[in-house]
C-alpha cells in the first residue's frame, strides 16, 4: 500500500463525487417502496433480509444503543414491516423478523437499486465499468481498514493494476 501523503482536495474531490453519485441515484425515485423509510429504519429491514435477529444483535451490527433500535423496531411494528417473534431455542428472548410485506418492500428495493445502477452501468464500456468496480472495492476495503474492520470487502487483489485505468 502506498503511504503518500492524501492531500484535502483529492479527499474533498473524491467526496463529493460519491455524494453527487449517490444523491443522482436516488433523486427522483417514485418507484422503490422504501424511498420515504428513514435511514435508521430501512439499515434494520435490511439487517433483518432473510432471517429473524435478536435486538442485541442488530444493535451490535448497526452500531446504535439498545433503546434507539427497540424505538425503530416499534415504528416499523407499526408500519407492519417487522414483528417480534420467540427465539426458537428460547421463548424469553425476543427476535425481530420482516413481515411478508417488509420482506417484499426490501425485495422490491434492492431490484430498483439494482435496475438503476444497470442503466448507470449501460452507459460505459466494459472496460470502464470493470475499473469502476475494481475501484468501488478498493474504497470499501481501505473504508473498512479505517474503522478498523472489514465491512464487506472482499480481500482480494485487483486482477490489474488500477492505477492505469481510464475511466
Amino acid at each position: 500500500m502506498d503511504n503518500e501523503k492524501v492531500t484535502w482536495a483529492e479527499a474533498e474531490r473524491v467526496e463529493k463525487l460519491l455524494h453527487g453519485f449517490l444523491r443522482r441515484m436516488v433523486s427522483g425515485v417514485n418507484d422503490d417502496p422504501a424511498a420515504d423509510l428513514p435511514l435508521a429504519q430501512l439499515r434494520l429491514c435490511n439487517a433483518l433480509r432473510g432471517k429473524a435477529r435478536s435486538m442485541s444483535a442488530i444493535s451490535r451490527e448497526l452500531g446504535t444503543s439498545l433503546s434507539a433500535v427497540t424505538q425503530i423496531a416499534d415504528r416499523l411494528e407499526r408500519a407492519e414491516l417487522v414483528k417480534r417473534v420467540p427465539r426458537g431455542d428460547d421463548r424469553r428472548v425476543r427476535c425481530l423478523r420482516l413481515t411478508d410485506r417488509g420482506e417484499e418492500m426490501m425485495r422490491l428495493h434492492e431490484e430498483n437499486r439494482v435496475r438503476r445502477m444497470a442503466k448507470v452501468l449501460g452507459q460505459l464500456a466494459p472496460k470502464q465499468r470493470e475499473a469502476a468496480a475494481v475501484v468501488l472495492e478498493l474504497l470499501v476495503e481501505a473504508a473498512g481498514e479505517e474503522a478498523g474492520r472489514d465491512g464487506d470487502a472482499k480481500r482480494s487483489k485487483p486482477h490489474f493494476d488500477a492505477s492505469r485505468v481510464v475511466i
